[in-house]
């Protein structure tokens, strides 16, 4: 991947679905983009229609016009990063990986590029076809990071969702190795964690001849509140925009989850929605 950007304010790019909401999506990585410091952009891959309470219908553009988004930006501005959320279909996931593999056909000259991979809901429900399924898995060693839900890890690391911290660190293990990409295993949905009053996430490497990086565990409180619409696509895009501006991983997450923990504190001061509402991305400057 390329080295961190001389901008005092990176350029991150998010290719992702929408939320009129704003709680999710696009929406949701351009108020996380501009929370930590980065200017933000987006190239949509489908319009959603969805509120607090779930989603209704879903239109995916022609994957000429997502091609056309995609040239649009990379033939004019400098991209320090980019975050990647829902692609949907097989084609779609073609498309993003030609303009990638095109664009940069250097990975040394390539953004640092985030996937948060929605392939399966916090419901266990599956959000993709298995040719799309197939696509994602091939792209997956284009990110540098992935942030797979619990399910989502299950899925990629071809086993049963896991039910305790250490097997979801085996399975992170065995995707990071397979895929060569570092993998945050988020411990927030875990069925035996969800009464804990922490919530353990780790960063676990791919080997590197034959040795595996010190695994790093990172805690924060566990907030019992029903506002955690987008947290992950907050999550990744905030990532995304640290590591434009010269954050190691590892320096980076502390910074996210104390802010995550600070936004879902303040999503009882907002009023959207009836379901389960977003997150105040802008507690800590508004406060």
């Amino acid at each position: 991947m390329s080295s961190t950007s001389a901008r005092t304010i990176p350029n991150i790019l998010s290719i992702a679905g929408t939320d009129p909401t704003g709680g999710a999506g696009v929406q949701a990585d351009l108020k996380s983009f501009a929370a930590h410091r980065g200017y933000g952009m987006c190239v949509v891959t489908a319009l959603v229609a969805q509120n607090t309470r779930g989603v209704r219908e879903i239109h995916l553009p022609p994957a000429s016009f997502l091609r056309a988004q995609l040239d649009a930006v990379s033939e004019d501005v400098a991209i320090d990063a980019i975050k990647i959320g829902m692609l949907g279909t097989a084609e779609i996931i073609t498309t993003v990986a030609d303009w990638l593999d095109a664009t940069w056909a250097d990975d040394d000259s390539r953004p640092r590029l985030v996937l948060d991979p929605v392939m399966v809901a916090t419901s266990g429900d599956r959000l993709l076809d298995a040719a799309a399924e197939t696509a994602l898995i091939a792209f997956l060693h284009r990110a540098e990071l992935i942030t797979p839900n619990v399910p989502e890890l299950a899925l990629l690391a071809g086993a049963a969702q896991a039910q305790d911290p250490q097997a979801m660190v085996l399975q992170a293990r065995t995707v990071a190795d397979a895929h060569q990409v570092v993998v945050l295993a988020k411990g927030g949905h875990l069925e035996d964690d969800t009464a804990q009053q922490q919530v353990v996430d780790t960063l676990v490497y791919p080997l590197q001849h034959g040795v595996r990086p010190r695994e790093e565990q990172f805690t924060s409180p566990r907030i019992h509140t029903q506002n955690t619409h987008g947290t992950g696509c907050s999550v990744s895009a905030a990532l995304a925009t640290l590591t434009a501006r010269g954050y190691s991983w590892t320096e980076a997450l502390p910074v996210v989850k104390q802010w995550m923990t600070h936004a879902l504190e303040a999503s009882e001061t907002l009023e959207v929605g009836t379901g389960h509402g977003p997150i105040q991305h802008f507690a800590e400057l508004w406060d």
